[in-house]
């Protein structure tokens, strides 16, 4: 089913739809007319390219990452970052902090598996219940316990080789997942969407995928965690061919992009994503049921 109408069918899983906006298009408009606070704590690379994507986007980024501060400010964010590309004991101090303040938020696991440290603190972060887990299909295999991940922060798997993975993560946090590559997957454990588009330029770009972390906790703030996944992923996705169109060398598309999200409207994001519920039995790989939960059993 394509997500370009106003259906919004309920999930099975503990990220059932809320109400709000239905569709894509709905939610953008809504982050727009609300100018949403969004907190990010993220890696030190990406900070400058991050806040100029939630600024271009319609939300108002705040980069408050350090103790004392961060929990205190997470609680008047709309939505909440928390991206371990640099996780300095400070910024650790300061994500526990900001995950317990109860503001729907973001875990993007940067180099889980490949790191000690923070693979240990992605561990220790799930058990807050992240609203939405973000990853290239590596990372996600790693936070799942199913690899050691990828080399360093790029993927050397596909998103289809981390599907039943990110659902079975889904079902132990009662979130969503977000599988990020050539095709986007979104899931909640009973649906998958895959967000078609975009273009290989954003990957070239520093903070690309670390920024679409960021753009999906701006959403939180006005939607549910499903459609806040697929609609910043479509958004991103709609962005990045718009930026690709008027360049071809990555810094002069860095700069196309951010122009991009300011431009992007809901009619670019019809038919980006199409969304289809697992069968509770035998899924489109034949893979049962019980072959997903024990899966599931083996990442808890």
């Amino acid at each position: 089913m394509s997500i370009g109408t106003s259906e919004n069918p309920l999930s099975t899983s503990g990220s059932a739809r809320a109400a709000g906006p239905a569709t894509p298009g709905e939610a953008l408009d809504a982050l727009r007319a609300a100018n949403p606070l969004v907190q990010c704590i993220t890696n030190a690379v990406v900070t400058n390219f991050t806040a100029n994507v939630l600024l271009a986007l319609g939300a108002s980024p705040a980069m408050c990452d350090i103790p004392g501060e961060a929990g205190m400010f997470a609680g008047v964010a709309g939505g909440v970052l928390v991206n371990l590309g640099t996780p300095r004991s400070e910024q650790r101090d300061a994500a526990r902090e900001a995950v317990r303040a109860g503001t729907p938020w973001v875990l993007d696991p940067v180099a889980v598996g490949a790191l000690p440290v923070r693979t240990a603190l992605a561990e220790e972060l799930l058990h807050h219940r992240p609203a939405i887990v973000r990853g290239n299909a590596s990372e996600i295999l790693a936070v799942a316990g199913l690899s050691r991940g990828g080399r360093g922060v790029d993927a050397t798997d596909s998103p289809d080789d981390a599907i039943d993975a990110a659902r079975a993560l889904a079902l132990r946090t009662g979130g969503v997942v977000v599988v990020t590559g050539e095709v986007d997957l979104v899931t909640d454990g009973a649906l998958v969407a895959r967000v078609h588009g975009g273009d290989v330029l954003l990957t070239r770009v520093t903070g690309g995928g670390c920024s679409l972390g960021a753009t999906i906790a701006a959403f939180l703030a006005v939607t549910d965690p499903f459609t806040a996944a697929v609609t910043g992923c479509a958004v991103h996705s709609a962005a990045a061919e718009r930026a690709a169109s008027v360049s071809r060398s990555p810094g002069s598309f860095a700069v196309a992009f951010i122009d991009a999200l300011d431009a992007v409207e809901p009619a670019d994001l019809e038919g980006r994503v199409v969304e289809y519920p697992v069968d509770r039995g035998t899924d489109e790989a034949g893979e049962s049921a019980d072959d997903h939960a024990d899966l599931e059993a083996a990442i808890r």
